[in-house]
């Protein structure tokens, strides 16, 4: 069994997407053991978008980098500057701003595989290049583009862990050890 931390963000709350987006993961089998809507502070974010993470901040930047060159796109003219680190900083401070910009429904999932299953779910963090029948293939479109141009965070409608380390990270980030429930859902034996 594992757990994963997912907040349904800004952009997610405030389109009335909570419920949906927590209902798909719950349809698969998956188990919310955990809930809250909150308003993140700027001391939540610094912890859960930390910038001594700078090998996470470079990988950004070379994302992005990656999606403007896809499309023709001159960094240096856009963004100032063509170093993934640098880029990286930028959608940091972008996501600072974000996250702590509105309220968010955080959540832990639970289930066999369940950082790896979220994640595909979820469909690749650019939604205008999820899959259709990922959450971010059918609920939106923005890109790196459209985002950095407007100078802001990509509205991916949700956060999910990318690994188990990040999620046992995170968890204890957003969730006391009280707050985790442990219950079985009525599906589970037909699972095993």
């Amino acid at each position: 069994m594992e757990q994963t931390l997912v907040v349904v963000k800004p952009d997610g709350v405030a389109r009335g997407l909570t419920g949906q987006i927590i209902s798909r993961l719950e349809k698969v089998g998956l188990k919310l053991v955990a809930g809250k809507l909150i308003q993140a502070t700027k001391e939540l974010a610094e912890k859960h978008y930390p910038a001594e993470r700078g090998e996470l901040w470079e990988g950004i930047g070379q994302k992005t980098l990656k999606n403007y060159q896809s499309l023709g796109v001159d960094p240096q003219a856009l963004l100032g500057t063509a170093d993934p680190k640098e880029i990286g900083k930028m959608v940091r401070v972008w996501l600072l701003e974000y996250i702590a910009s509105g309220p968010v429904f955080a959540a832990v999932i639970e289930g066999p595989h369940a950082v790896e299953l979220v994640r595909k779910l979820a469909g690749n963090t650019l939604p205008f290049l999820s899959a259709p029948g990922t959450i971010r293939g059918d609920l939106s479109f923005d890109s790196a583009y459209l985002a950095n141009t407007a100078k802001r965070a990509i509205k991916n409608l949700l956060h999910a862990s990318g690994t188990l380390d990040e999620a046992k990270y995170e968890v204890p980030l957003w969730f006391t050890p009280e707050e985790l429930v442990k219950y079985e859902r009525t599906d589970e034996k037909a699972m095993r």
